[in-house]
Formats: C-alpha cells, structure tokens, sequence
C-alpha cells in the first residue's frame, strides 16, 4: 500500500511539473477524465469517456513556437476549474480567433509538390495573412458571450513595421504581434488565449459539427483558376455541407467587399452556434479535435477549451453579441491602397460598454444619454409588399422621436419575426425601439445596413400589427 501511494504521489508531483513546464501538453487532462468519470453524473461521464478515446500523445494543438517574450503577451492566469469543476470558466476571457487563407507564396518553404500544379492551392500552414480576425470575450459573471469582428484591412499601426492593413501582422510577427496589434488598436485590452485555424480546418470543423443550415442571401458565383477557388451557390434558405460553407464565407465580389464577408461570417456564426452548441457537442468534441487538429493552432489548453464550449453550451442565445469595429471605407485616392479605417471614440465607447473595458471615459460613456433623433434606423423589408405598407412603422417611430430614418435595401430572407439588429451594438436603443413598436426581437449583430445604427428587418409579424398602427395615424 505503502508503495502505491509512493507511486501515486510521483504521478501527481511529475504532472505538476509538465503543467508548470508547458500548458500546451495534453497528457495533464488523463487524471481529469478518470476522476470525472468516477462522478456519477450522466453527461460529464459520458464525455470523459468520450475524451479518454483521444491519443494526447498525438500533435499538440499548439503548433507555433513562441518565445518567452512572445508568450507573454497572453495572459498566463489559467481560466478554468479544477477537478470536477473542469468545465467552468473562473474569469472573463479574451480569445483572439484568427482565420487563415494561406497559399504557396505566403510563406518562405512552400511544399515543393505546389510548384507542378499550375495554380495556387491553400496550404496547411498559418504563416500566411489573417483575413478572418475575431475577439471573443467569454464573460461568466454577465454570462455574455460578446464577439467582435476585426476587418482585415483595418488601417493600424503595427509594432516595428509601420502603419499596415492588420492582416498582415501574423505575417510579420505570427500570433503574438497580432495579438499585440488587436490590443493597441482596442485601448490595450488584454488578450488572454488565441486560435489560428486555416481555410482547410474551417470546412473540416463545419463537416465535423454536421454541416449548416443558412440563407444564402444571392446567387453567388466567382472563379478563381490562380487559386483553384469555384463559388457556384444559389439565393435562398440551405444546408451547406464544409465546402459550401466555406464558398458562402470566401466570397466578397460585391459592393460591401470584406464588410460584406465578415457579414456572412456572422450569419453562419449565429446558425452553427443555435444549430450545434448544446451538451452533446461536448462529448463530440474529441471526434472534432481529432478531425481538426492539423490544422489548428491555439495556446489553449484542452481542460480551457472544454471549459470554453461548456460555458458556450449553458449560454442564452439572446446574451450572444456579434459586433464589428466602427469604420469606415476610406475614400478613392485617399491612401495608396484602400482600407477600413478605425473610429477611435466608437471604439473605446464600445469597448467599455460591450466588453467591461475600463478607461477614463468609461464613466462618461455610461452617462451618454442617446437623443432618438440623432440614431440612424434602417428600414429593410422582407415581406416583399411596396413601400407604402410601412409607412405606419415609419411615422410610429418618427411620433417617438426617431426622425433619422431611411428605407434601405430589402432583407432578401423572408423573416417570421421582425429582427430589431443593433448594428453597432447599442442594444439600449435597440431595446428602446422594441418597446416603442411592441413587436420584433432585438439582436446585437453587424448584419444590418452598415450606415446604420439599428437596422429593422420587417418581418410577417409587423403584417399582424399593421391594422393597430393604421388606427393610430388616422
């Protein structure tokens, strides 16, 4: 006996050192799943076992060597429980989620098979530029989950190698410099993990979660031989398998460019996460692992990861908010090349107010009293009636003091229920709205008109209240 607690105490004091040594080596969870599965509750018990079919002596999820300076950069807290409290978040976490289009020439040993195909074909790598950049904060104590997407050719300042679009810091100085760059611009907020995953791993994860089902909002078709890239999609509501998916999220041939992207982006975002995040995700989650991890890189441990679905899971999809960093297109000859370019007082009001960031102004931001009159409310109509048969909607809202609308383009997805969008983030308003019109769902997201601050996409619902608003301007 005396032998086996010898024994036992060795394991425990030889783990401690590889944890203290590397968080990226997934061998520390093994003690986690058997005492987990020893807890007598069904689902924990269920993924524990699931997780124990998992090699962790296969390929880390953390691919990329950073230096100790490099490493630094993120915070180094631990962000989840221990023992049975594996899967609880215990504090608001930053995550820097960084899609990566990488082709031959983006990086200096490309594979030497690329140069007989006679075009460019993605590569498994993530040296290339970051054209998909999102912070996530996972907050457990106002139990928000609040995503912010980061153009990629957002004019910023990049440490050491000047004034750039922010893609390309990965290029300069891979995920640390970027990570250092998404701080500056936002006020200096802390980042605490990130992810890199490749177009290659984006449709391997959409495969692995099952696919999804989203509306297409146009006929999308785009050719690329250089790249070997074929967009063929049709307008309309569909379930997109990986590759399907990843067309839908690649295409950015149309007025909006990349801001139209990141707008799918967020569609399919929204979709996947009401379609797939539940409970059961979690004891799939080694199957998605293995499926993926080639082509991930993330300094997340495994025991944070699953403490970063498991608090996504027992999440309400209302406290779930898509934003977009306040921009604007810059104008025809303004700079060399074109780029969005960064509004600083919106984004340390948005930083303060959506993500508890603390600064001098904080106090005067939460003071700020919004007049109805100086908000931009879009109109986009998806019952497909004329004009005329919103008009009460408009002059029920111009009666409350919201004199700043405009009629834009219609929403091309026939809705049940009118989405009342807070394009940049101000759900105070949006809510306000809500209860001026007594019908439709507020949702903080960036899929509405970009000119605009709330965006209402008219849906069936306002046809059942039309005959009340009717009345009241007669």
């Amino acid at each position: 006996m005396t032998s086996q607690r010898t024994s036992a105490d060795n394991k425990k004091s030889a783990k401690a050192k590889t944890r203290a040594k590397s968080k990226r080596k997934l061998k520390s969870g093994r003690w986690l799943w058997f005492a987990l599965g020893m807890g007598g509750i069904a689902m924990v018990s269920g993924m524990a076992g699931a997780l124990l079919a998992v090699s962790w002596d296969s390929t880390p999820l953390q691919q990329a060597q950073l230096t100790a300076k490099e490493a630094a950069v993120f915070e180094s807290d631990s962000i989840s429980g221990s023992g049975l409290k594996f899967s609880q978040l215990t504090r608001p976490v930053n995550i820097l989620v960084m899609g990566m289009s990488v082709l031959p020439h983006d990086v200096q040993n490309p594979p030497g098979e690329t140069s007989q195909l006679g075009y460019h074909p993605q590569i498994n790598s993530f040296d290339g530029l970051a054209d998909v950049m999102l912070l996530i904060k996972f907050d457990p104590e106002t139990k928000k989950i609040t995503m912010l997407s980061i153009p990629r050719d957002t004019r910023t300042e990049i440490e050491g190698f000047g004034v750039k679009k922010i893609n390309a810091a990965n290029v300069d100085g891979g995920p640390a410099l970027t990570a250092q760059t998404v701080s500056n611009l936002l006020g200096g907020i802390g980042i605490d993990r990130y992810v890199r995953i490749n177009v290659l791993g984006v449709s391997k994860l959409i495969d692995a979660l099952g696919g999804v089902t989203v509306y297409v909002p146009k006929d999308m078709k785009y050719v690329d031989e250089s790249q070997h890239l074929y967009i063929n999609l049709k307008a309309g509501k569909q379930h997109l398998e990986g590759d399907q998916a990843l067309q839908l999220l690649r295409f950015r041939h149309d007025e909006l460019g990349d801001i139209g992207r990141i707008q799918r982006q967020q569609m399919v975002l929204r979709a996947l996460i009401d379609q797939t995040l539940n409970p059961g995700t979690l004891t799939r989650l080694p199957d998605i692992l293995n499926t993926v991890k080639d082509n991930i890189d993330t300094n997340l441990t495994v025991e944070e990861l699953v403490a970063l679905v498991g608090f996504g899971t027992r999440t309400n999809r209302s406290n779930m908010e898509m934003l977009m960093l306040p921009g604007r297109f810059s104008e025809k000859n303004e700079y060399e090349y074109s780029y969005w370019i960064p509004y600083e007082r919106e984004i340390r009001k948005l930083m303060v107010q959506n993500f508890g960031f603390k600064s001098e102004e904080s106090e005067t931001f939460d003071q700020e009293i919004i007049d109805p009159a100086r908000i931009r409310v879009a109109i986009q109509d998806s019952t497909g009636g004329d004009r005329s048969q919103i008009r009460p909607l408009i002059t029920a809202l111009e009666k409350a003091g919201y004199t700043n609308i405009f009629i834009s383009k219609p929403w091309g997805e026939p809705l049940e229920v009118t989405n009342i969008v807070a394009q940049t983030g101000d759900s105070v308003s949006a809510e306000s709205i809500r209860n001026t019109l007594g019908f439709g769902e507020v949702k903080v997201e960036s899929t509405g008109n970009i000119g605009s601050d709330i965006s209402i996409q008219v849906g069936k619902d306002w046809l059942e209240n039309k005959p009340f608003f009717d009345t009241q301007i007669r």
